[in-house]
């Protein structure tokens, strides 16, 4: 079934704008559909959003645009995806019924014209979904009813670039190329100018067979959530790099000046996204320190000409050369090596620092406070496996211990005392981790954590669609936030193990994957046990669950996940 289809000519001219020369509506009739979508100014400033192409439009700061669909059938399917691109947006879809007339079930003379257009304006459609971020998100129906749909986006932040698709055919279109079950990029080797990546490569290639490329975009601010963002914070003179030419091998690639001056002929060349310029002229932008890579198929990848002792954020895009739509992999940052002669990272006083380690690398940090201090407190919070931490004051060893999760060290002051902190990293694989170190004891960004942060499902009170857990807290009266995953009968404890990043808060998460949050503590730390019911679950189905505890300084930590499933039978 069609959101536009050719029999509702008086409805689409209450909607559409009148052109300057006759304009033809986007249908699912293949041979015209293609025709139509590959003229980009066919949907230029249009109202109407056409099934199965995905259109790029513009948002004015606080004002607002509507868009209109039709569904001219009951039950059918329906999936709309807003993807914001370089600020947060708020939409709406809703639904409203069409007018007799323009539903083609009307008989006798048609309405007036004024009259059908008050009728579809002045009603008040039915809200179905409603969003406020800057997430890719999705309304996703398997059986959705007939009506004229609206979607309504505003920016309230600023003048921004966003996308919107939409279509009555999910299931076949699957534009969007999917995600492997470990979505994460790897940083498998780590050099003073080079960072080597791998991944897993998208089913959408490997079971679907359809043309997939990946693109890297690597910068020193921050991880992107979709492509779009990256296309939006580009300006027209940024460095694009190209793909190495074939035969050369990844050690290392000829990237020219990577990071720094771009060449004479960098912006001939955009790959396969346009820039795109809308609405009001603005004055240049200062040169932004960002580059994109597109390598074809391949897996893995180095970065080359990168400067030491420097952190890059890496990101990675599945594109589908078909339909030029995207999809993000978690995105990872790594800090390259130091020159030979190795250099301390100083730490400031309440500031947290991100530390990343190589496989049984070593990280030396240095902490000397500037005035005198009583006490002293190093939060190490780690992201993945276990670190080796030693603190030594002026050369004396204070503490050697192995760290897991958050954990706070306090220790004795002394007046002009300067601390060196050793952190060798895991055996297992690269460490991530955050420190902060403090002579103030009020400053805890970082929640305190019980020693058991698993959490306990009741198996007797397992239903059909619900399950009960516990998890234990502490004195300390902090935010705790659960989320829930639907995940394939086939997951496991190793795949869990993976996806046990601790440093990825809730942020992160999709918001319909929110169950709930709750601020709890106990003054008697044996009775410091919550517990929660979570409902509205499918029979038969494996969820994923985890719980954040997020503290005052807004710095959160994961509890271990949880494997659950409900029953089959009731």
């Amino acid at each position: 079934m069609l959101l536009l289809r050719c029999p509702l000519p008086l409805l689409l001219l209450l909607l559409l704008p009148i052109p300057s020369r006759p304009q033809k509506l986007p249908t699912r009739d293949e041979e015209l559909f293609q025709m139509q979508i590959r003229d980009k100014a066919f949907f230029h400033d249009s109202s109407v959003i056409p099934d199965g192409a995905e259109i790029s439009s513009y948002l004015f700061r606080d004002t607002p645009k509507r868009y209109f669909f039709v569904v001219e059938e009951d039950n059918t399917p329906l999936a709309v995806t807003v993807t914001p691109c370089d600020a947060p947006l708020e939409w709406k879809l809703s639904v409203q019924e069409l007018p007799e007339e323009a539903s083609g079930e009307g008989s006798g003379e048609p309405e007036p014209l004024e009259q059908q257009k008050q009728q579809i304006t002045s009603e008040e459609g039915t809200e179905l979904f409603s969003y406020k971020g800057n997430d890719v998100e999705y309304f996703v129906s398997s059986s959705s009813p007939s009506g004229l749909y609206q979607l309504d986006l505003l920016s309230t932040e600023k003048d921004t670039h966003f996308k919107v698709y939409a279509t009555t055919t999910p299931e076949s279109d699957q534009p969007y190329p999917e995600l492997p079950y470990d979505p994460r990029i790897d940083v498998t080797s780590l050099g003073r100018t080079t960072v080597t990546l791998a991944w897993k490569p998208s089913p959408t290639a490997s079971l679907l067979r359809q043309p997939i490329q990946y693109c890297i975009v690597i910068n020193k601010e921050h991880n992107f959530k979709s492509l779009c963002a990256v296309e939006a914070k580009l300006s027209s003179d940024d460095a694009f790099m190209m793909a190495p030419k074939p035969g050369l091998d990844f050690s290392p690639f000829d990237f020219a000046h990577f990071g720094f001056p771009a060449d004479n002929n960098s912006g001939k060349d955009r790959g396969f996204l346009k820039s795109s310029k809308f609405g009001r002229q603005t004055p240049p932008k200062p040169r932004v320190d960002l580059h994109r890579v597109c390598i074809g198929n391949k897996n893995i990848f180095t970065v080359s000409d990168l400067k030491p002792d420097t952190q890059y954020y890496f990101d990675m895009f599945a594109v589908n050369t078909n339909t030029n739509m995207s999809t993000a992999y978690v995105g990872t940052f790594a800090r390259t090596k130091e020159e030979a002669k190795q250099k301390t990272v100083e730490l400031k006083d309440g500031k947290v620092t991100d530390v990343f380690i190589k496989r049984k690398g070593t990280k030396f940090l240095r902490f000397a406070p500037v005035s005198s201090h009583q006490k002293v407190t190093f939060s190490v919070h780690s992201c993945l496996d276990a670190v080796q931490v030693q603190v030594r004051r002026d050369g004396k060893l204070l503490l050697s211990q192995s760290v897991e999760g958050v954990r706070q060290f306090h220790l004795r002051g002394k007046a002009k005392a300067k601390y060196l902190i050793r952190m060798k990293g895991s055996k297992k694989g690269a460490s991530m981790l955050k420190i902060l170190a403090t002579t103030r004891p009020n400053k805890q960004l970082f929640p305190s954590l019980p020693e058991d942060t698993r959490i306990k499902a009741f198996d007797k009170l397992r239903t059909c669609s619900s399950v009960t857990v516990a998890w234990l807290g502490t004195q300390e009266r902090n935010k705790f936030c659960i989320y829930k995953r639907e995940v394939d009968d086939s997951y496991n404890e190793e795949q869990k193990k993976r996806e046990q990043n601790q440093c990825l808060g809730p942020d992160t998460r999709k918001k319909s994957e929110k169950v709930l949050c709750k601020y709890f503590h106990s003054q008697n730390i044996q009775k410091a046990v919550t517990t929660e019911t979570i409902r509205g679950l499918q029979p038969g189905k494996s969820y994923l669950l985890d719980v954040y505890v997020i503290g005052h300084g807004g710095h959160s930590v994961k509890y271990q996940s949880k494997l659950v499933k409900t029953r089959k039978f009731c």
